[in-house]
C-alpha cells in the first residue's frame, strides 16, 4: 500500500511538472535604444577614476627597462636574429630545468616563427615588448625522442622550408630533401635518446609538427614568456646570434 501511494505521488508530481513546463508564459519585451560605440560616447568618470591607480601601476611595470639591444631584433629570414635568440633562450631554460629535475641535458630546441608576433626595435627593451612578442600562454615542454624518430623533424623542414627557429640544430635541404642534419655539430645516432625543448603547442602537433607524437612529452610548468623575460633581464645588453642554422638550398 505504501508503495502504491509513493507511485501515485510521483505520477502527480510528474504531471504537474509537465503541465507547468508546457504552460505559455507572457513576457513583456521592451525596445531598448542602441548605443553606438564611437568618440561621442563619454567615459564613465567614476569608473575611470576608480581604475586610474591600477592603470598607472600597470603602465609603470610594463614600461620598465629589462635589457637593451644595439640592433633591431627581427623575425625576417631563415635565420632571424630574434628567432635565433628566443630559440637559444628556450634551449637554455629547458636545459637548466632538466638538469635540475632529471639530471639530463637538452640537446636542441625548436620554436615556431608564428608564435613570435612582432619585432623589437633598437634601443631599450621594455617589459611590454616581450608581452607584444609573445602574447600567448604557451609553456616549455621537453620531448624525449629516439634518434631514428628525429628524421621526421628534418623531413618536416625539407618539406615546408619554413623559418621556424632552432637552437643547436643544423638542417640543410635541397629540392625538398634533407642533405645534412646535425645536433650540436654531430650526426644523429638512431639508437640514442635526444631531448628537444619546445612549446606545448608544438609538442601537441601544432603547425602540423606531427613528428613530436613519436616522443615522450615532459612538462616543465615554465611559461615561455616568463622564461624570455628572465633571460632578457640576465643580459643588460642583448648579444644576437645570426649564425646559419637553416639552409634551404634553392628556396
Amino acid at each position: 500500500m505504501k508503495n502504491k501511494f509513493l507511485l501515485l505521488g510521483i505520477a502527480l508530481v510528474s504531471l504537474t511538472a509537465c503541465k507547468t513546463a508546457s504552460a505559455p508564459q507572457l513576457v513583456n519585451v521592451k525596445t531598448q535604444k542602441n548605443i553606438s560605440i564611437n568618440n561621442e560616447l563619454k567615459n564613465d568618470e567614476e569608473f575611470v577614476k576608480f581604475i586610474e591607480p591600477y592603470k598607472q601601476k600597470l603602465d609603470k611595470e610594463m614600461n620598465q627597462k629589462i635589457s637593451h639591444t644595439n640592433v633591431d631584433l627581427t623575425k625576417q629570414g631563415d635565420n632571424s636574429n630574434l628567432g635565433n635568440l628566443l630559440a637559444d633562450y628556450t634551449f637554455e631554460g629547458g636545459n637548466e630545468w632538466i638538469k635540475t629535475h632529471l639530471k639530463q641535458n637538452v640537446d636542441a630546441a625548436l620554436i615556431n616563427i608564428g608564435g613570435i608576433r612582432t619585432t623589437i626595435g633598437k634601443g631599450d627593451i621594455l617589459l611590454k615588448n616581450v608581452f607584444e612578442v609573445m602574447p600567448f600562454e604557451n609553456e616549455v615542454v621537453i620531448v624525449k625522442m629516439k634518434g631514428a624518430d628525429l628524421q621526421g623533424l628534418f623531413e618536416y623542414y625539407a618539406k615546408t622550408q619554413v623559418n621556424n627557429p632552432v637552437s643547436h640544430l643544423y638542417i640543410e635541404t635541397k629540392n625538398g630533401q634533407v642533405i645534412k642534419s646535425l645536433i650540436n655539430g654531430y650526426t644523429v645516432d638512431p639508437e640514442k635518446d635526444y631531448y628537444i625543448a619546445t612549446s606545448d603547442y608544438l609538442a601537441l602537433g601544432g603547425d602540423n609538427m606531427k613528428f613530436f607524437a613519436k616522443g615522450e612529452s615532459i612538462a616543465t610548468g615554465i611559461k615561455m614568456r616568463d622564461l624570455f623575460i628572465d633571460y632578457f633581464k640576465k643580459s643588460p645588453e642583448v648579444v644576437v646570434n645570426s649564425d646559419v642554422r637553416l639552409h634551404f638550398i634553392g628556396k
